[in-house]
């Protein structure tokens, strides 16, 4: 029998799980403060595990980024400049 593809690779458990480990739990529920040494193993609290992602951005050309930059370092330098004339 031949192995998966998925698990050949070696970062192919990187990726979002929707169910933690024991151990993930604990270490999550300690993070949260839910969790003290003496508690029970058994019948661990739920622990939300939401896959969280910034939204992408898109790349901007080239011509808008150096237009970009060139608005902000004037927009920097214009405060300077009227404070110099007070």
């Amino acid at each position: 029998m031949s192995i998966d593809r998925s698990l050949k690779i070696k970062g192919a458990l990187r990726r979002h799980r929707n169910v933690l480990t024991r151990a993930e739990r604990i270490e999550q529920l300690k993070e949260e403060g839910r969790w003290s040494d003496g508690d029970s193993l058994l019948g661990l609290a739920k622990v939300a595990h939401r896959k969280s992602h910034a939204g992408r951005k898109a790349k901007a050309a080239p011509e808008k980024e150096a237009a970009t930059e060139a608005v902000a370092g004037a927009e920097a330098e214009a405060p300077e400049a009227e404070e110099k004339e007070s």
